[in-house]
């Protein structure tokens, strides 16, 4: 990952700009404005390179005094290299967009020339700030090596000669570590705004599986609540059709619960749909979860249509059971009634709850084998695979299984701390 060549997607650099490196910004969020040409300069750019030039053009003045002072050198020799050294500094203006032309330029013509090299140490400090290690390894390791030649050219009478080699490899090699140096920081930078960038895609889509499991989960309810209601609906019909001579009586009860089933089958869906649409949980808003008390309710809307419902209930302080465990009580029963009511019509069914704080809530629903042969219902099995899945969520355990007798039965225990 490099500051100059990876280009990254993603917002705008939000911030104070003048204060980072138009390089930096760049990586971290790329000017759609200029596809394919540099960067703008950023106000700390443009003082960092008038630093940068006033500091070439010092240690340059230093190299052309030692060289106007020696009187072995001709003066053509000196201007040559006084303009040399001239070039070099101008040319450092280019360094962020030149950064391995201009380090290649001026590996021989800071060896040639004393002014001139000032401005070839900053462009080994530009290269290895702006490209990779290796491009920086290859130049910065012939300007190295080429140290002796460069002390040997530019001898100074007062400095052993080991001693100067030693001095100059050291600033060069200071001069390349500090621009390394910067490079990591920036790296790093950029290697925090990717975590960052990817801790921030990770939390949207554990959102976004989140809102998928709370839709799947009332895509359940849907299931449940509404399996309930249109069983009822199917019995009644059924029964009005094949029954048409059937006393008054039993046709207007029969009709009445087809109506009040229909009534709360609308109702139940309007509020599903409103909470998919609105995309929340399906605890927030609509009617009242049902809960352990309403199984009273259930089991006589049951007995009305014209099933044989057994209901035993010893539940130490039912008031004091979580909405959850009730709740989830609630549907593993009304569940098992449409089960009973679909696959055993006709039959008993005995429904019982027992529990207390501190030993879980059971359910246990049983229905006696039905008499004669029933034709099999499609998409059987889909509910007790939901059920399964609800008592696990709630942290319980649900079994279900024919009996020895031919019966069915249903036993679920649930968690009450």
């Amino acid at each position: 990952m490099t500051a100059d060549s990876t280009q990254r997607t993603g917002p705008a650099f939000e911030g104070r700009r003048w204060m980072f490196p138009s390089a930096l910004i760049h990586a971290l969020g790329p000017d759609t404005e200029r596809p394919g040409r540099p960067p703008r300069r950023t106000a700390r750019d443009w003082v960092v390179d008038f630093i940068c030039f006033l500091l070439a053009v010092g240690l340059g003045m230093v190299g052309a005094d030692s060289v106007s002072g020696d009187p072995a050198i001709p003066a053509a020799v000196v201007a040559a290299d006084q303009i040399l050294g001239a070039l070099a500094c101008a040319a450092l203006w280019l360094r962020r967009r030149l950064p391995v032309a201009l380090a290649i330029v001026l590996t021989p013509v800071g060896m040639a020339s004393l002014t001139a090299s000032g401005a070839a140490l900053l462009s080994l400090f530009t290269l290895a700030v702006h490209r990779p290690f290796r491009c920086t390894a290859w130049i910065g390791g012939v300007n190295i090596v080429t140290i002796p030649l460069y002390v040997w050219l530019h001898r100074d009478p007062g400095m052993p000669f080991a001693a100067d080699v030693v001095l100059t490899a050291l600033l060069t090699v200071s001069a390349i570590g500090w621009g390394l140096f910067v490079r990591a920081k920036r790296q790093l930078m950029l290697s925090l705004r990717d975590r960052a960038r990817r801790a921030e895609t990770e939390a949207r889509l554990r959102a976004e599986q989140a809102q998928r499991l709370a839709r799947e989960a009332i895509a359940r309810e849907m299931h449940d609540v509404l399996a309930h209601r249109l069983t009822l609906l199917s019995v009644h019909a059924g029964a009005l059709e094949f029954r048409p001579d059937a006393p008054r009586a039993q046709i207007v009860r029969a009709a009445g619960v087809i109506r009040e089933s229909a009534h709360e089958a609308l109702q139940d869906l309007r509020e599903i749909i409103g909470v998919l649409r609105a995309g929340e949980p399906d605890d927030a808003g609509g009617r009242p979860q049902p809960t352990l008390a309403a199984l009273d309710t259930l089991v006589d809307e049951c007995r009305r249509a014209g099933m044989e419902v057994a209901f035993d209930s010893r539940v130490a302080d039912p008031a004091a059971v979580p909405a959850v465990v009730g709740r989830t009580a609630y549907r593993i029963a009304q569940e098992a009634l449409t089960n009973a009511r679909k696959h055993a019509p006709g039959t008993e069914v005995t429904v019982s709850v027992t529990g207390a704080r501190g030993e879980g809530l059971a359910v246990a629903v049983r229905n006696s084998p039905p008499e004669g042969d029933i034709p099999p219902v499609p998409g059987s099995g889909q509910g007790l695979i939901g059920l399964t899945e609800r008592a696990t969520l709630a942290g319980g355990r649900l079994e279900h299984g024919a009996e020895a007798d031919g019966g069915f039965a249903l036993r679920a225990w649930l968690p009450w701390n």
